[in-house]
C-alpha cells in the first residue's frame, strides 16, 4: 500500500450534531394532534357553558310562571342563581357569599339591576321578611346574571 496516499487523507472527526429545525414529520403530527386537542377541549367548555345557560333560562321561565306570589318567586330566583353561580363560578369562589356581598357578586357578574335597594328587597323576599315586592326588577336582573356572567 502506499502510505504516502493516506497521509493527505484529512484527520476523521464526527459528524454535526442534527439541528432542531426543520422538525421532523413525527413532531409536526404531534403538534397537530396537540392543537386538536386543545381545541377540542375548547369547543366542550364553551358547549358546556352554553348548555347549562339555556338550562337555567328555562328554569327562569319556569319559576316565573309557577310562582304564585312574590316572595314564592324571590326564593326560586336566589335559589336558580346560586345554583348557577356555583356551577359557573366554583364553589370555594360563591359557596361563603351571602348578604351584601352575594348581591355584589351578582350584580358584578351581570344583574347589575340588584346593585343598591332593590338588591336588598330582593334578598329580604326571598328569605321571607316584608320587602317592596319588584317582580320585573327580579326577573331582569336574573335573566341579565345569567346571560352575561362571563
Amino acid at each position: 500500500m502506499n502510505t504516502g496516499l493516506l497521509d493527505q487523507l484529512a484527520p476523521a472527526h464526527a459528524p454535526s450534531a442534527p439541528g432542531l429545525w426543520p422538525l421532523a414529520p413525527g413532531y409536526w403530527a404531534l403538534i397537530v394532534l396537540a392543537l386538536i386537542c386543545l381545541l377540542a377541549v375548547a369547543i366542550w367548555q364553551r358547549r358546556l357553558i352554553v348548555r347549562q345557560r339555556r338550562a337555567a333560562l328555562r328554569e327562569l321561565a319556569q319559576i316565573d310562571q309557577n310562582s304564585t306570589n312574590d316572595a314564592q318567586l324571590a326564593a326560586g330566583l336566589e335559589n336558580l342563581l346560586r345554583r348557577y353561580a356555583v356551577a359557573r363560578f366554583g364553589r370555594e369562589s360563591v359557596a361563603h357569599l351571602s348578604g351584601v356581598p352575594w348581591i355584589e357578586f351578582v350584580a358584578t357578574h351581570g344583574g347589575t339591576i340588584l346593585a343598591g335597594e332593590a338588591g336588598q328587597n330582593f334578598l329580604t323576599a326571598a328569605y321571607g321578611g316584608k320587602a317592596r315586592r319588584d317582580r320585573s326588577t327580579w326577573l331582569i336582573a336574573a335573566r341579565g346574571f345569567i346571560r352575561r356572567s362571563k
